[in-house]
């Protein structure tokens, strides 16, 4: 779980459910899909019915390093799970209830999967114990904070898909073909697509350490190191609309979630064209790349991904290899710029977690959990480590 500030997850609904529309072919609507309204959860169903219940990859990742699930408590009641779409719509959801259930018969595992933009606020209007979704925004995290007093407590339970559009697949950093820079860094990225600020968020929290000047501004590729004609080319940003949860995203892993860009960046968002077409935020920013040899720009990975731009691979820092994006670099996140989701509880550091919350995660993060990601196909299993890490956050409830 990456900590995050940003635009209210509502806010972003409507543009997100057409960000899925196109994206490749993965996602084009149906005979079925057409019936219903645009952008409901009924209607994104009925046009992902059949990808959910196929799977993306194949590979068998080694999860031997997770631990065996073995109860700590004999748990009982209703447990409410609420957010994530692609997490009911698809197998998984089902793979967990029946695995859970089947382990703690007490248990009765209820599934209001509709939309990851409601599952913050299920939990501070409680109706639900867990929320499944990305990190939440800032509207979200607020009003838990007004309502509960504490922001809601973040546990990773799977890495965002390698190229399978809705699940939450992830981005890259791409520049014309022509162009001849081999990697970028995080600090990079931030030059370029930022500005000077005075901070930055995590959750609710002002940071001002996070702070930078315009020295640290990077406008020409001069500037990356590029030589003779490159030395002086004006550097052209494009990217999504700050409104779309990808800009917010991006926000988040590179500007310090600050919301300060570059002036001179180029943002998109989708509009239908005269012929009734959708004219993609993604394929704007590929034709600006592939026509200006100046131009850089990051879009969520897909199959079918153009082949006329160049993708690079990205470092943390200076010190820091540069990671290709990869199935394995993304699924064992050395791939800086991986993104998760996670279940979200309403609980006060402190304080102890329902029980049968508690032995909901502490499966989930476990190898058979885990394993059942995995036959599901789509969304990528944690890694040894990143289990560990949830389960270390977990024993302090």
């Amino acid at each position: 779980m990456k900590q995050c500030i940003a635009l209210g997850l509502l806010a972003c609904t409507s543009l997100a459910s057409v960000t899925a529309i196109g994206q490749s072919s993965q996602s084009q609507p149906t005979e079925e899909s057409r019936k219903l309204p645009v952008g409901s959860h009924a209607e994104r169903k009925a046009r992902m019915a059949a990808r959910a219940n196929s799977q993306a990859y194949t590979k068998q990742f080694d999860l031997s390093g997770l631990p065996h699930y073995a109860p700590e408590a004999k748990v009982s009641g209703t447990l409410r799970l609420c957010g994530n779409n692609y997490v009911g719509d698809s197998p998984l959801g089902g793979y967990w209830k029946a695995a859970f259930e089947k382990l703690q018969p007490g248990v009765t595992v209820e599934m209001n999967l509709e939309t990851a933009a409601t599952a913050i606020p299920c939990l501070y209007f409680d109706k639900a114990d867990i929320g499944i979704n990305h990190d939440p925004g800032f509207y979200d995290s607020l009003a838990h904070l007004r309502l509960k007093g504490f922001e809601p407590l973040g546990i990773s339970v799977f890495t965002g898909s390698y190229d399978y559009v809705g699940w939450q697949n992830n981005m890259v950093i791409f520049v014309n073909k022509d162009n001849p820079l081999t990697k970028i860094t995080l600090q990079q990225l931030d030059g370029i697509f930022g500005a000077v600020r005075d901070g930055g968020w995590i959750g609710t929290v002002w940071h001002p350490e996070f702070a930078r000047g315009a020295d640290k501004n990077i406008r020409s590729w001069g500037q990356m190191g590029l030589s003779g004609e490159w030395s002086s080319r004006h550097i052209t940003p494009h990217g999504y609309d700050v409104s779309y949860a990808t800009a917010v995203e991006f926000s988040r892993d590179v500007l310090q979630s600050s919301n300060r860009w570059n002036g001179d960046l180029h943002a998109y968002a989708n509009f239908r064209r005269p012929d009734g077409t959708v004219y993609l935020e993604a394929d704007q920013i590929f034709d600006q790349v592939r026509k200006d040899p100046g131009a850089i720009g990051y879009a969520r990975f897909h199959h079918g991904f153009p082949k006329d731009i160049k993708i690079l691979p990205v470092a943390r820092d200076d010190n820091s290899p540069a990671v290709p994006y990869t199935l394995e670099t993304l699924q064992d996140r050395s791939y800086p710029l991986w993104g998760d989701q996670s279940f979200w509880v309403s609980v006060k550091a402190g304080q102890k977690m329902d029980p049968k919350v508690r032995e909901f995660i502490r499966f989930v993060l476990s190898q058979e959990g885990q394993a059942l990601v995995q036959k599901d196909g789509k969304y990528l299993p944690l890694t040894a480590a990143a289990a560990k890490a949830g389960l270390d956050k977990l024993a302090n409830y």
